[in-house]
């Protein structure tokens, strides 16, 4: 099965945090970035890093795309500089995995069991205890120019808005013993996040 270009969303502002980047926080002696980068490279052919200003800060050997569009706008900010980047540096590529920064237990089969249901579908996304997580998802890149329309023209930034012009098809995950796509927004679940790491 071809794998994915796979690429980490790292752009946010983390305001629930008190801002910074959520990736670096530590959980279980190491940043949470190098949680998701154990997982998931496996997984791709070509890793990717989303992410605003200095590059050097993360210390990962991953090339760093920032979003191409000004003001933030959201996570679809940073698929569309993916799938940009993929389309101009990486041709032969049809489909780009894309995952968030503060999911630090996301699943070893994430890239196949998507990629299947993708080939199928167009594109998928991963779900999990009756929840749609929208960012994490396979995207083809040939869609690229629908996302930009919804996010330049119709000034559109929400997730459930892209996935329903990209025709994702939601592929569901068991949540026990623990949700593999549990996210770290606040301190409360960053102290959550490590009693499932020891457990």
């Amino acid at each position: 099965m071809e794998k994915p270009v796979g690429m980490i969303l790292a752009g946010g502002l983390s305001r629930r945090m008190g801002g910074g980047d959520k990736g670096l926080l530590r959980l279980d002696g190491a940043p949470i970035l190098s949680h998701i980068v154990r997982r998931i490279a496996p997984q791709v052919s070509t890793l990717l890093l989303n992410a605003n200003g200095p590059a050097a800060r993360f210390g990962l050997d991953l090339t760093v795309v920032p979003d191409s569009l000004p003001e933030r706008p959201g996570p679809l900010a940073g698929i569309l500089a993916g799938l940009d980047y993929v389309a101009e540096h990486l041709p032969q590529a049809r489909f780009l995995l894309t995952v968030p920064s503060d999911c630090p237990f996301l699943p070893d089969d994430l890239g196949d069991r998507l990629h299947i249901a993708a080939a199928r579908n167009g594109a998928a996304c991963a779900a999990s205890g009756g929840r749609v997580h929208g960012v994490v998802g396979l995207w083809p890149v040939a869609a690229r120019q629908d996302l930009r329309h919804l996010l330049v023209v119709d000034r559109v930034r929400r997730v459930d808005s892209w996935l329903g012009r990209v025709g994702a098809v939601a592929v569901d995950w068991p949540a026990i013993p623990y949700d593999p796509f549990f996210n770290v927004n606040t301190p409360d679940d960053l102290a959550a996040a490590e009693s499932m790491a020891r457990s």
